[in-house]
């Protein structure tokens, strides 16, 4: 049986650095769309953002994600690999035995379930940061002016803070708040990311090559992710203002009542809030993401061919 390759997880976490510095600032606009702010239209937020917060306002929680998004991503692409060489070898004998349908919808779904324990606490931080439109100092001074010169936490200082505010006012549970819709979110999602590049990267690639091209490698994860993050957005909306939830007040007891509470008050647009941003954002976020994956797999097994 085929023994676990590292390189994939090291080869993840290039792809998962060079998709945050890509993808981010859509990122942001996404969360706020989503989190039933008031905004309106995706054109609206993005000058809204910027009025308010100018450029620095498109980067607001991106250090913990470019550190935290890098280890998940070397979760998602080590254990699909590594899933996905498990399977062909159960099956067929062969760990490099060319993956079938089921094979990568397997493997797929696997990763979907993994990747929720280190991606939802990531995610939740990550949108708590988003969502804030002031500094940490503004927020206090602002809160005291409003409660008579009692001061109230308003606002995360960073990462370290955030984690810390959770687990002190929600406990562990809080940091896995909307775990659930992750779940629902990822699991389907991660085979319509998987899937769609495996055969797009084959079905691009000129006939006799061993492997793909760079424009191929990066033409088939940017329509794979196109398609993952559009038809994974309704669940996205849940699973966002699930954890935007809590900051001032709780407000959904769970995935069936966000649901409910969101198509009573907002129809049923609002599971399609951030669809052009999420298509838009997931080509490019993806496309740097396989293909610094790709690229770096290549060097690290170039390396060791090189050097035994």
């Amino acid at each position: 049986m085929g023994s676990l390759q590292l390189d994939d997880f090291v080869a993840g976490w290039v792809g998962g650095a060079a998709a945050v510095i890509v993808g981010h600032p859509l990122d942001t606009v996404k969360t706020r769309l989503q989190a039933g702010q008031g905004y309106g239209s995706t054109f609206n937020c993005v000058l809204t953002v910027y009025r308010n917060e100018s450029v620095v306002g498109f980067f607001k929680g991106m250090s913990f994600p470019l550190v935290s998004i890098a280890v998940y991503n070397s979760v998602v692409f080590g254990v699909f690999s590594n899933t996905q060489r498990l399977i062909s070898q159960h099956r067929y004998g062969n760990c490099n035995h060319p993956p079938t349908l089921m094979d990568l919808a397997l493997a797929s779904m696997a990763t979907g379930a993994v990747s929720v324990g280190i991606g939802g606490p990531v995610d939740l931080v990550k949108i708590r940061l988003q969502m804030q439109t002031q500094t940490f100092l503004e927020a206090n001074l602002n809160l005291k002016h409003r409660t008579g010169g009692v001061s109230v936490q308003a606002a995360y200082r960073g990462p370290v803070h955030c984690v810390g505010t959770i687990l002190r006012q929600e406990g562990v549970a809080g940091i896995y708040r909307g775990s659930s819709a992750m779940m629902l979110r990822d699991i389907p999602g991660y085979c319509l990311y998987f899937i769609p590049y495996t055969f797009l990267c084959g079905w691009i690639s000129p006939d006799g090559c061993l492997s793909p091209s760079p424009f191929s490698v990066w033409m088939a994860g940017g329509i794979a992710g196109a398609i993952s993050w559009g038809s994974a957005t309704p669940m996205d909306v849940v699973k966002s203002r699930l954890q935007a939830d809590g900051v001032s007040f709780n407000r959904y007891r769970g995935v069936i009542d966000c649901i409910s509470q969101s198509y009573h008050s907002e129809g049923l647009k609002v599971f399609f809030k951030g669809l052009t941003v999420n298509a838009v954002r997931g080509f490019p976020m993806s496309a740097a993401m396989f293909l610094g994956y790709e690229l770096s797999l290549r060097a690290l097994r170039e390396q060791a061919e090189t050097n035994p």
